[in-house]
Parts: structure tokens; C-alpha cells; sequence
């Protein structure tokens, strides 16, 4: 962690083979970051995920590089010449982590951990956490803190089970199999017939 491990990103074989240790599947996507899109290691790794049919997407800084030439989905940010040439850790690495908040955040809605625009899928492990929690319920059901307080704490603080209990007035187990019934999508479980 504090010694660099200098040319390893000069490694196409190492990428493919990291891969291989996630046990990744057809399933899966891998997207591929470099500034200059060319990194062999991201190759690699990228070629490994074509081979065993999972989809890839290339995040780079040159929309006509070999990366997005080689991928499914061809992300290229064009930030223009750095301030400091030579240093993509200024306008390329925070546009790349951009849309990387974009991609996570478009994740998290299609698996159901979003609401409307609530994170419902809170772990209130703290005192913060759990005000937060309370807070969601209480936007997303329409009800008093109190009242929010109150549902979570009958369903083990489970913030989406507190919803659906509290929407569709039922008990913790109910909206907890109906939950389930539906992906643990909330918009899903509250149209369900």
C-alpha cells in the first residue's frame, strides 16, 4: 500500500489474471478505467471479461483509444490538456470519478436501494444513521418521526420493510414477504395487486 508496484499496469497477463480470481461470470460487467486508454493491464482485464461473455464498459480521456474501441459500452471524457501536463490526476482522474458516481448511483437505483430519491437501503449502525433512517421513512410514508421511529423499531430497523408497513398499513411480517415477493423493490411491493 505504500510502495508502488511499479509496472503493473504495463501487465496485460496480470489484469486477465486478477480477473480470473474474482470468479467473475457472463453476468457481470467490468468496466475498465485509464486516463490514456491504452493501459495494457485494463486490456487485460477487459479481454479476460469478453472471453467468459461479460459485458465492458471503457472509462477513459481519449474517446479514440483501444479501450473503447474494444468495449461494449465506450465512455470517453474529453477534459482538454491538463494544467500540469503529465498529471491525469487533476481534470482527468476527478471527471472519470464523476461519472463513476453516476454509474454507482444508476446501480443503486436499478437494484431497488433507492426510493424516489431516498437511499432506503440504510444500515443504521449509528445514532447518525438511525436519525437518517427515521427521517427517510418519515418523507417516504408521509408520518411523524415518532410514527417512523416507531415502525422501524418492529421491523429490526429495517428501513424498506418501515415503509411498505407503513404505506400499505401492515405488519412487519407482511411487508417484509411482500418485499420479498418483489426484488426488495419498494415501488414494486406498494403496486402489487
Amino acid at each position: 500500500m505504500f510502495r508502488a508496484a511499479e509496472g503493473a499496469e504495463d501487465n496485460a497477463e496480470a489484469g486477465r489474471e486478477d480477473m480470473k480470481k474474482l470468479s467473475l461470470s457472463g453476468k457481470d460487467i467490468v468496466v475498465g478505467i485509464a486516463a490514456s486508454g491504452r493501459t495494457p493491464y485494463v486490456l487485460g482485464a477487459m479481454a479476460y471479461a469478453h472471453e467468459i461473455g461479460a459485458k465492458t464498459v471503457a472509462l477513459t480521456c481519449n474517446k479514440a483509444s483501444e479501450m473503447n474501441a474494444a468495449a461494449d459500452i465506450s465512455i470517453g471524457v474529453d477534459t482538454g490538456p491538463e494544467v500540469i501536463t503529465g498529471s491525469t490526476r487533476m481534470k482527468c482522474g476527478t471527471a472519470e470519478k464523476m461519472v463513476l458516481n453516476m454509474l454507482s448511483t444508476g446501480a443503486m437505483i436499478r437494484l431497488g436501494k433507492v426510493y424516489g430519491n431516498l437511499m432506503v437501503d440504510v444500515m443504521p449502525t449509528n445514532e447518525k444513521l438511525v436519525r437518517r433512517a427515521v427521517s427517510i421513512v418519515s418523507t417516504a410514508a408521509s408520518v411523524s418521526e415518532d410514527t417512523a421511529r416507531q415502525a422501524l423499531e418492529k421491523c429490526d430497523f429495517s428501513v424498506k420493510t418501515a415503509i411498505v408497513m407503513l404505506v400499505l398499513n401492515l405488519n412487519p411480517d407482511k411487508a417484509e414477504e411482500r418485499l420479498n415477493r418483489n426484488g426488495g423493490v419498494i415501488a414494486k411491493a406498494l403496486e402489487e395487486d
